[in-house]
């Protein structure tokens, strides 16, 4: 009787890599479903950036999750910043922070994203604003503002006046004052001539003078610096 040997070769599994997160509704698509800092890649292996992830307060809600893009909750940072620095981003993920411009649009290029602004006075009151649409423009058009319908919320739409607009800095001009509101209001934004809504503004506490405090003017208007304000996006879903 003849033996048959049957060689059987043993090949190294390789295990699959998940994509690199884009933002927060990936990170919580591969498994993170805490609230806390992530990091996501929106250019990229070689453009890890950390942001804050608001995975929502019910683990079983279906609808995307949110990226922190901006958030003002106790003045420790200094927003009154050039142009470099708003593009590139700076702060602390786990604190006060803006992402960046760039980091912006290259999301916003990928994905449609709807945005939600948070926010609360010192007496406690907490409101939010909601748009069914944010995007922002590349470099070469001033990283243009473009923000969609006001969709509800108790702090009223103070957004929609900045629709359209380029970004402004101390130190890069492109508002339609014929001043330059960065410098007027003390921190960057898609400024008009100048402001509805200021939330990169020197942070103060309650009352305080036109032009100087973080505002949302249809909320408490112009002369009263909010405690927090946050700025987050989520992608849309049909």
């Amino acid at each position: 009787m003849m033996l048959r040997v049957v060689l059987v070769l043993l090949l190294p599994v390789v295990a699959l890599q998940s994509p690199l997160p884009f933002d927060c509704d990936d990170v919580y698509k591969s498994g993170s479903g805490q609230n806390g800092v992530y990091t996501i890649y929106p250019a990229g292996p070689t453009s890890a950036l950390q942001v804050y992830c608001d995975m929502g307060e019910d683990a079983t809600d279906s609808a995307a999750k949110w990226t922190v893009i901006q958030r003002r909750m106790d003045g420790t940072l200094n927003f009154f910043r050039k142009w470099d620095q708003y593009k590139t981003g700076f702060g602390s993920a786990g604190g006060e922070y803006w992402l960046g411009l760039e980091a912006m649009h290259l999301m916003t290029k990928g994905k449609a994203y709807e945005l939600r602004v948070d926010m609360e006075d010192f007496d406690g009151t907490a409101v939010y604003a909601c748009y069914s649409s944010f995007a922002v423009g590349p470099e070469s058009d001033g990283y243009r503002l473009s923000v969609g319908t006001f969709v509800k919320g108790a702090a009223g739409d103070s957004l929609t006046i900045h629709n359209n607009q380029k970004f402004t800095t101390f130190d890069k001009d492109q508002d339609t004052h014929g001043s330059n509101c960065a410098v007027l209001c003390y921190g960057g934004f898609w400024f008009e001539a100048c402001f509805a809504a200021n939330p990169n503004g020197v942070y103060t506490w309650g009352p305080s003078p036109r032009y100087a405090g973080v505002h949302w003017s249809t909320f408490k208007g112009l002369e009263y610096s909010l405690k927090t304000l946050v700025m987050k996006i989520r992608p849309v879903t049909a």
